[in-house]
């Protein structure tokens, strides 16, 4: 920068500005970037560095219970489409931020019983049954738990409980009624 202004070279004017645009502009930006830096450090206006952070994230209805609410949704599509490992990943990743969520606002039936659908596709039919009985417990007529609970039973050989909870969805007019019928009948 000195050169050119010691050379008073007319044809570098080009590169003379830029740099001196730079400069002229770097202490509004580094003002900028030290007010970003404040607020992520002392979590000001609910600005985080890291999203767990966020008070309230596991609370149903929040970030965590719907990320993992998201990724089951998901984990299902793939598995329809033949993809099983790819949607086991899925399920754990999903189990995780649910775990979270049950964590900060326990005994939450969505949550328990996504909790358990993840669980059960995962294989682990004893924890997933836990979930499943604890959201009964809490709503008894909640159609998710119902049926999942249902296609638990079919699939660990338990027919005649099964069918306990195709009689309590029996008037539901739903959907988790058919599914869970349907897969009662294939058995």
């Amino acid at each position: 920068m000195a050169l050119q202004y010691v050379a008073e070279a007319g044809w570098s004017i080009v590169l003379k500005r830029v740099p001196e645009a730079i400069m002229g502009a770097l202490p509004a930006f580094s003002i900028i970037m030290l007010i970003i830096a404040v607020t992520a450090i002392l979590h000001l206006w609910g600005n985080h560095i890291y999203h767990w952070l966020e008070e309230g994230i596991m609370i149903e209805g929040s970030s965590n219970y719907d990320k993992g609410a998201t990724i089951i949704k998901k984990a299902k599509k793939l598995e329809e489409k033949g993809k099983i490992e790819k949607a086991k990943k899925r399920y754990e990743k999903a189990l995780n931020y649910l775990i979270k969520s049950n964590k900060k606002t326990p005994n939450q039936p969505d949550t328990l019983n996504y909790l358990g659908f993840a669980l059960r596709k995962l294989g682990k039919f004893e924890e997933a049954e836990k979930y499943y009985l604890i959201g009964l417990n809490i709503n008894p007529n909640h159609n998710g738990i119902n049926e999942y609970l249902g296609e638990l039973y079919v699939k660990t050989g338990r027919m005649d409980l099964a069918k306990e909870r195709l009689d309590v969805l029996k008037n539901c007019n739903c959907e988790e009624y058919t599914e869970l019928k349907e897969i009662i009948e294939k058995k």
